[in-house]
């Protein structure tokens, strides 16, 4: 079902009305396996396009430590305000790689030293895509940057089962230690709407079962069956 699933997202992606560069955006709280779609998803169109295919990630535009922690280490609004940089993301790299100029930073910052990166440039074809995944990515500030966008919905039990398994986390979100994340991505969550911002929720709750909310498995088969068709 998952291949399916990536299958479909491919060709919507690849039939959008528009021959220039393509931003894609693949979001979901921490924990919700953005990263690994978001690779499988550069893997699948570079299988079925000769267009250059980029990924980038909002880790990328982190805010140094000083700014992120303004609020205090454990404030859900520093959190969700203070995390990310978006005027450098969007100058850096949506701004110019969206217009088609030849130089952009596909990473600005390094979190774990804490220091600007300078030297990430890329000069590509016209007719790129960029796979870009993150959190927070249907904020208002966002949305209008994006030609196609993925929700990926997964309760919070089972995101921080995942962190506790991959990180350490208490599984619990409603421990004290998780309160800064928890509550700075439940308000994301409650004031960004991006389930209804985004142009496609995919339910990520079982990895190897990822479906398209609202469409049933027959239709993905069908859907599948008809891209392949096309592709011979």
């Amino acid at each position: 079902m998952r291949q399916k699933t990536i299958s479909i997202v491919t060709d919507q992606i690849l039939a959008l009305d528009k021959k220039d560069r393509l931003v894609v955006a693949v979001d979901g709280v921490d924990g919700s396996g953005k990263s690994c779609f978001a690779r499988e998803l550069v893997a699948a169109l570079r299988e079925k396009t000769d267009r250059v295919i980029l990924l980038a990630s909002i880790d990328g535009f982190h805010n140094p430590r000083v700014t992120r922690y303004r609020k205090g280490k454990d404030s859900p609004i520093g959190f969700f305000q203070d995390s990310y940089n978006y005027l450098v993301l969007k100058e850096k790299l949506l701004e110019p790689f969206i217009s088609g100029d030849a130089e952009f930073h596909l990473q600005a910052f390094d979190h774990k030293t804490d220091t600007a990166v300078s030297n990430r440039r890329r000069t590509l074809e016209s007719n790129a895509i960029l796979v870009f995944e993150g959190i927070f990515l249907h904020r208002t500030e966002l949305v209008e940057h994006w030609d196609y966008s993925i929700f990926l919905e997964v309760d919070f039990a089972t995101t921080y089962k995942r962190m506790s398994d991959r990180d350490g986390c208490v599984p619990d979100p409603a421990d004290p230690s998780n309160e800064r994340y928890y509550q700075g991505q439940k308000h994301y969550l409650q004031t960004c709407s991006p389930r209804k911002r985004a142009n496609l929720v995919i339910d990520n709750s079982d990895f190897e079962h990822a479906y398209i909310e609202g469409i049933t498995l027959n239709q993905a088969c069908q859907a599948t069956s008809a891209s392949a068709r096309r592709q011979h």
